[in-house]
């Protein structure tokens, strides 16, 4: 929904998550009456760091060291084995939604490239 009196002049400001390859993940957009969320910055960079690094997803409002959502089974073995390890672990819903816990649940690498740089130069 969109305010009748947002101007359509006045600029917004954006946050862009890039990785290493140069593909943007994350794109957030503020209008200039709301501040931006800094611990939210933080959080979606973790998990989306945390979700590449276990190759998992991360369900809504993850907070780190949550388990993380498991791919969707690929072949009927895969759904089979699935079937099996949650009857086995009670670790999610259905064939289709289940959980695993994550190996590092920590920021893997926050420095900026040009950080590097900068200490390549000393």
């Amino acid at each position: 929904m969109i305010s009748n009196d947002v101007s359509n002049t006045e600029t917004v400001r954006n946050v862009f998550i890039i990785d290493d390859k140069g593909i943007i993940r994350l794109i957030l957009v503020y209008p200039m009456n709301v501040g931006r969320s800094i611990p939210e910055i933080l959080r979606a960079l973790t998990a989306l760091q945390v979700a590449d690094s276990n190759k998992l997803s991360m369900p809504a409002n993850w907070i780190p060291c949550e388990p993380g959502i498991l791919p969707v089974p690929k072949t009927f073995a895969e759904l089979e084995a699935r079937r099996r390890e949650m009857e086995k672990n009670q670790n999610g819903m259905s064939w289709y939604l289940g959980f695993q816990n994550v190996k590092d649940c920590t920021v893997l690498d926050n420095s900026c490239e040009c950080e590097r740089i900068e200490e390549k130069k000393k």
